[in-house]
């Protein structure tokens, strides 16, 4: 079985309808301005096929965390302009989708709206029928292109699909789907897969679902000290999380697919970067913290991603935001398209990993959208959004 897709329905039947389209529009603001317009690009192949397939395109996304209801600061109208310029088309602002029936109707044939952020009313997040009714009858038929929302049971991402048929995935859902499943499933190998992040806690399910499937796990960022820790090693101030010490043990004993850093480059704290300097991983000392890894790591993890014809990547080396200590979180993504130009799949899998790549997109097989959906993905959990859609 596979997910049914945007292609699955006859062209010809899209023109007059109104496809109402589940988009990922989660992006930074500042000053009332998008600072990275990188979903909302990732969202204009589906939104430009439909426009040209005559039908009318209304839009559902959240935007943020706004508690209690409507707030300004979270309002998805800010982001109209910057969306009307990628699109070379005017965008109806929809601030109430309620009594946005008749609003959605009267759009042209390739007319755009863009419905208020879908986490301004409480059902939303509870998975309200009746809110994926009101949802409903703006569109006649769904499509789901938010990957990265696909994890969570929310009335635009899951209940509306049990309503409004046919309810397909669109072209980034596909391609989510299409790379993540097959690295899972058939990966050309060897399989590498290289973790970071700050905590082991966000990883764990993912670091025990991929240990039987790959052929070396790369461990890198502050959740290393946590291993590290496990094995006796002194870490000075460095993020520790005492409690999955057990837990590391147990992964570390499952045999020589987890790789741990060399060394790491320390300093007494952030703001102290110009003292940063390079130590192996067994001799921080007291008052030190480890912040990205050595130039030894970098060259080995490199190697590493060479040889591998399947790389998987979630989760920065170091705090890639603050210089010195984003060398390697710049070398493993220098690693990848090197890896890809000798023809290696290279998949980056959200989150700050997509962060740290950006400008180096079209060089990589896949960068994913969903850093929260691409995990519980690789964990082998089913995603709601995912599953409410139509099978083939």
């Amino acid at each position: 079985m596979t997910t049914r897709g945007l292609r699955d329905l006859p062209p010809q039947a899209l023109d007059g309808t109104r496809a109402l389209v589940r988009v990922d529009f989660n992006v930074p603001l500042k000053d009332g301005a998008v600072t990275d317009d990188t979903r909302l690009r990732a969202a204009l192949p589906t939104i430009n096929y439909l426009r040209e397939k005559g039908a009318r395109v209304i839009l559902l996304s959240h935007l943020g965390r706004p508690k209690g209801g409507p707030d300004p600061t979270y309002s998805l109208k800010q982001i109209v302009r910057d969306l009307e310029r990628l699109l070379g088309a005017p965008v109806e602002f929809i601030p109430d989708p309620t009594a946005a029936a008749a609003t959605t109707r009267r759009l042209p044939r390739g007319g755009v709206g863009l419905v208020e952020n879908t986490r301004f009313w409480p059902g939303e997040e509870k998975n309200d029928p009746e809110l994926a009714k009101t949802f409903a009858a703006l569109g006649d038929f769904y499509v789901n292109d938010a990957f990265g929302s696909a994890h969570r049971a929310h009335a635009s991402t899951a209940a509306v699909a049990a309503l409004l048929k046919p309810a397909v995935a669109g072209f980034l859902m596909e391609k989510e789907l299409q790379y993540l499943g097959e690295a899972l499933r058939e990966p050309r190998r060897p399989f590498v897969v290289v973790l970071g992040g700050a905590k082991i806690s966000g990883k764990i399910d993912v670091i025990q679902a991929l240990l039987p499937r790959v052929d070396e796990i790369l461990i890198g960022g502050a959740m290393a000290c946590t291993f590290f820790a496990a094995m006796g090693f002194g870490m000075g101030t460095s993020l520790v999380e005492p409690d999955r010490m057990p837990l590391a043990r147990s992964l570390l004993s499952q045999g020589s697919t987890l790789i741990l850093p060399r060394g790491g480059v320390i300093a007494p704290s952030l703001e102290r970067g110009a003292e940063a300097r390079e130590v192996p991983s067994d001799q921080v000392p007291e008052g030190w913290a480890v912040y990205d890894i050595d130039t030894a790591t970098r060259h080995d993890f490199a190697a590493r991603v060479a040889r591998a014809k399947t790389i998987l990547w979630n989760g920065p080396m170091g705090v890639f935001e603050t210089p010195p200590f984003d060398a390697g979180t710049r070398a493993i993504a220098a690693a990848l398209v090197a890896a890809g130009r000798k023809g290696a799949v290279t998949i980056v899998g959200g989150g700050d990993s997509a962060a740290a790549v950006a400008g180096l997109e079209d060089q990589l097989t896949h960068v994913s959208t969903g850093g929260g959906a691409s995990l519980e993905f690789l964990e082998g959990k089913t995603l709601p959004g995912v599953a409410a859609l139509e099978q083939v």
